[in-house]
C-alpha cells in the first residue's frame, strides 16, 4: 500500500521537486494557485527542458471556488510562410523533426501565463510577476543540475538534435549528455526571463524579445515571422464536459485530443466494471481507447476547420451505442497510435480551494532542439503533426493551430471533492488518464492508482506493427488473460520506465479542506504543501 500524502490547507504536484518547491513557496506568500502555477511554470521551463520550454504552448483547465471551469488556451499556429508548397519544394513529404522547419509554430506558452495572471487577479491575487518569475531567473543564470529523466532521453534522438541549430552548444557537453546533476546555466535565458519580468509578458510578442525571437528565427530559415508573433493572443473558451455516475469529467476542447480522454471514460464507465486490476477492467479500457481513437482521428483540428461537433460524441445516446460494440472477451483491431511525445503536467490547490490542471510542452525531447541564441529560447516541433497532404485532417496552412496530444483533466464530484489530474505522454495521454482515473474510482488510493503498472498502446521505432506494451510489474496472469483474448501484448524490461508517462493528480475534500496529493515515481518530482 503506498501512502498518498496529505495536506491541510493548500499543495501542488509537479514532475521535478525544484518546480514543486517553487509552488509551495508562492502558496506559503499568500500567492493563490494560478500564481503559483505560472512560477512552477517559470521554473519547469528551465529545469526539465528535454519535456517543455517557453518556447512550446500550454493548456489550463481551472475550477474556481463556485466549481465553475475555465479553459485556457495557448496553443500557437503554423506561421506565415509555412506552407505545403515550400516544403515541398524543400524536398520533404513531412514535416521534419527537428531544426528549422520543425520550429513552425508561434510559442503560446507564454500568453497562457498572461491570461492565467488576469484571471489570477479576478480571484485576488495580488503576487508582482517578479517575485513569480525569480526562482525562475535564479536557476537559468546560476545552473540547475541535470535531472536523471534528461539523461533518459534515447541516444537516436540526441543524435538527430545535434544538428538542430544552438541544440549542441545549450545542452550537451563534448557533444553528449551531461550526467544527471551536472550544473546547466542558461544565461541567455536568465536574460529573457528577466526582461519579461521587468517589461511584462507582452513583450514576447509584441515587444523587444518578439523581435530578437523573430530575427533569430529569420536568420535560421524557420516560417515563423514577427507578424505571427504580434498577431498571437490566447484565449478563454467553454471546455469539454460529461457528466458520469457521482462526477462530472472536464477537459480540453480541439485542436486537443481531450475528446479522446472523455470517450473513453465515458464507454468504460457503462461496462460496469466494480474491481481494479481485473481483465474485465484493463480489457475494457483498451478496447474504450481504440474505439475514442476513430473518433478522435475524425475529428479534432484547429477549432476553425472543424466539420463535426465534438459534444455528439459526449452524449448518451453515442456512448451507450458505442459501448455496445465492446467484445467482453475479444480484442478488437488495433487503431494507428504513436508512443512519442513529451511534457509535464502540474496541478495546484490553495487555500480556497481554486484548483488548476496545467500542461505545457515543447511536444518531443527538446522539440525542434531549435536554441534561439538572442533569447535562448527552445522551441517546440508541434508543427510535426501537420500534413502535408492538402486533403488531409490536419494540413499544414499559414495560421491553422496543430492536433495536440496535450490535455489537462478535471473532475468535480457531486459529494464536493475536486480532482484535477493530468500526464505527459503524447498519444498516449488518454490511455494514462483511463487507467488513473478509473483505479482511482474502483477504490484504489491516489498515489496507488498513479505508481501502478501501466500499459500503452502505440507505436515505436522499428515495431511493424502496433503493439501494447505493459510494463515488466504488471500481473503476468493478467497478462496472459489478455493475450489470449487477442491483444498484442510487449513486456517491457523494466518499471516505472519514462516511456510509460509522468502521471498526477490533487484532490481537494470540502469538509475540511484537506488535499490529496501525488506526482509519478517515474518522475523526478512529487507533493508538496502545506
Amino acid at each position: 500500500m503506498i501512502e498518498t500524502p496529505v495536506f491541510g490547507h493548500a499543495a501542488v504536484a509537479t514532475p521535478h521537486h525544484l518546480a514543486s518547491e517553487t509552488g509551495r513557496r508562492i502558496l506559503l506568500q499568500g500567492g493563490n494557485a494560478l500564481e503559483a502555477m505560472v512560477a512552477m511554470a517559470a521554473s519547469i521551463a528551465v529545469i526539465y527542458p528535454h519535456m517543455n520550454a517557453i518556447g512550446g504552448d500550454g493548456f489550463w483547465l481551472v475550477a474556481d471556488r463556485r466549481r465553475r471551469v475555465h479553459y485556457i488556451e495557448a496553443c500557437g499556429p503554423a506561421g506565415a510562410l509555412a506552407t505545403i508548397k515550400r516544403y515541398r519544394d524543400l524536398g520533404h513529404d513531412t514535416v521534419p523533426l527537428r531544426g528549422a522547419l520543425a520550429a513552425l509554430t508561434v510559442p503560446g506558452a507564454i500568453g497562457g501565463w498572461q491570461v492565467a495572471l488576469e484571471m489570477a487577479r479576478a480571484f485576488g491575487g495580488r503576487m508582482p510577476l517578479a517575485d513569480l518569475l525569480a526562482d525562475a531567473i535564479a536557476q537559468a543564470h546560476d545552473g540547475v543540475p541535470v535531472s536523471p529523466s534528461q539523461t533518459r532521453v534515447p541516444a537516436h534522438q540526441i543524435e538527430a538534435l545535434k544538428e538542430a541549430p544552438g541544440f549542441a552548444a545549450a545542452f550537451l557537453a563534448e557533444g553528449k549528455v551531461p550526467a544527471a546533476g551536472t550544473p546547466i546555466v542558461q544565461p541567455a535565458l536568465a536574460a529573457t526571463l528577466s526582461q519579461l519580468a521587468h517589461a511584462g509578458l507582452d513583450d514576447f510578442y509584441r515587444g523587444d524579445i518578439a523581435r530578437e525571437l523573430a530575427a533569430d528565427l529569420d536568420r535560421i530559415g524557420s516560417p515563423v515571422t514577427r507578424e505571427d508573433f504580434k498577431a498571437f493572443e490566447a484565449r478563454t473558451r467553454e471546455p469539454l464536459s460529461l457528466a458520469i455516475e457521482g462526477a462530472t469529467l472536464y477537459n480540453t476542447p480541439p485542436p486537443t485530443q481531450g475528446l479522446s480522454s472523455l470517450i473513453i471514460l465515458g464507454l468504460f464507465e457503462r461496462l460496469g466494471v466494480r474491481r481494479a486490476e481485473t481483465f474485465e477492467h484493463i480489457h475494457g479500457l483498451m478496447e474504450a481507447i481504440k474505439l475514442a481513437t476513430l473518433v478522435r482521428d475524425q475529428v479534432v483540428t484547429d477549432p476553425d476547420h472543424l466539420t463535426h461537433d465534438p459534444s455528439a460524441f459526449l452524449t448518451s445516446a453515442f456512448l451507450d451505442k458505442t459501448a455496445g460494440k465492446i467484445s467482453r472477451d475479444r480484442a478488437a483491431a488495433t487503431p494507428k497510435l504513436d508512443a512519442d511525445g513529451d511534457t509535464v503536467w502540474m496541478g495546484a490547490i490553495d487555500n480556497d480551494g481554486l484548483s488548476v490542471s496545467y500542461i505545457q510542452s515543447v511536444f518531443h525531447d527538446f522539440g525542434s532542439g531549435v536554441v534561439l541564441p538572442a533569447t535562448g529560447v527552445l522551441m517546440q516541433n508541434r508543427g510535426v503533426s501537420f500534413s502535408l497532404d492538402a486533403k488531409a485532417k490536419n494540413p499544414l496552412q499559414p495560421g491553422r493551430k496543430p492536433f495536440h496530444t496535450l490535455n489537462p483533466a478535471m473532475a468535480l464530484f457531486a459529494d464536493g471533492r475536486v480532482m484535477p489530474f493530468g500526464t505527459m505522454g503524447g498519444d498516449a495521454q488518454p490511455q494514462i488518464h483511463g487507467q488513473t482515473f478509473s483505479r482511482f474510482r474502483l477504490g484504489m488510493g491516489l498515489a496507488e492508482a498513479i505508481a501502478a503498472p501501466r500499459f500503452i498502446i502505440g507505436k515505436r521505432r522499428g515495431d511493424r506493427e502496433v503493439p501494447i506494451r505493459v510494463e515488466s510489474h504488471f500481473d503476468e496472469t493478467l497478462v496472459a488473460a489478455l493475450q489470449r483474448a487477442g491483444h498484442p501484448i510487449i513486456v517491457a524490461d523494466e518499471a516505472d520506465c519514462d516511456d510509460f508517462g509522468h502521471s498526477g493528480a490533487l484532490v481537494r475534500h470540502p469538509r475540511d479542506g484537506r488535499i490529496e496529493a501525488s506526482h509519478d515515481p517515474r518522475s523526478d518530482g512529487g507533493a508538496l504543501g502545506f
